[in-house]
This record gives structure tokens, C-alpha cells and sequence, in this order.
């Protein structure tokens, strides 16, 4: 499953979505989450009128296409709930919008594309895709020297 920070990297170059996808979908399926969707969807919303809302447009419309989104049904949330509970309880909590994407992947046993491995590895169950190898010069760059 590819989380929404893949797809906003991709969207900014900064990631070789193509190479992603034909390294992972060699192997298995790839799919977006419906609360992915939903993120990339307000991020369309959100974008100032004019050239670049309608490239961010024509941008998530391709993936919302090309990917299968995955629904948050009952089991999903019972998973949810569960990873909500103890990673409270454990005070790690993380975005709600993260958990429920990480729910959604620990139920169904996918495992997940992601920029933000920290919040992420926090989550049990949860096994992460290192997007280092599909970082363009660009980001790597941007990385290296965050660090």
C-alpha cells in the first residue's frame, strides 16, 4: 500500500513512482487506502486556482485511476480500534489518519510505502517498504542533509 507522503513525493518528483510501482507490483498487488484517497483528494481542494491545481488534478486523477483503493469497513476498525488502544496505552501515539492507513494494512497484511517511517514503525504488526532506492537526487539530497 503506498501512504499519501509516496504520493505527494512522486507528485513532486522527488520520488520515481514508476520505478516504485514496477519494483513492488512484480511481486504483488498495489493498492491505495481510501483514507489515502481522501488526503490526496483535499490536497486537490486545497491547491490555489489555476495551473497548478489542475496539474495536482490531472496528477491524483491518474493514481485514483491506476491504483485500487482499498475501503475502512468493520474489520479494518476492529483493527483500528486495537492498535489505537495500545499504542495509547503504550503513549505512541500517532496521526489519526496514519493509524487508520496502518489498520487498513495490519488487517489485511500489506505492507506499506512510506516517507514518514518513524511515526509509522511505531504501529505493531505494521511492516514498512524503505522508499530509499526510489528517491530521486532531488529528495535524497534534501534527506542527507536534513540529517
Amino acid at each position: 500500500m503506498l501512504d499519501t507522503s509516496i504520493l505527494i513525493a512522486a507528485e513532486k518528483m522527488e520520488l520515481d513512482l514508476a520505478k516504485l510501482l514496477s519494483s513492488e507490483a512484480a511481486s504483488t498487488p498495489v493498492f491505495i487506502s481510501a483514507v489515502t484517497a481522501s488526503e490526496i483528494l483535499h490536497g486537490c481542494d486545497r491547491a490555489p486556482a489555476g495551473t497548478r491545481r489542475d496539474l495536482r488534478k490531472r496528477f491524483v486523477e491518474d493514481i485514483l485511476e491506476l491504483m485500487p483503493t482499498v475501503p475502512f469497513g468493520l474489520d479494518e476498525a476492529r483493527t483500528h480500534a486495537r492498535l489505537w488502544a495500545q499504542l495509547e496505552k503504550e503513549g505512541q501515539r500517532i496521526g489519526a489518519h496514519d493509524l487508520l492507513i496502518a489498520a487498513a494494512c495490519v488487517h489485511l497484511k500489506f505492507r506499506l510505502a512510506t516517507l514518514n517511517g518513524r511515526e509509522f514503525a511505531r504501529v505493531p504488526g505494521l511492516e514498512l517498504i524503505d522508499p530509499g532506492p526510489y528517491l530521486t537526487d532531488k529528495k535524497a539530497g534534501q534527506t542527507s542533509e536534513a540529517r
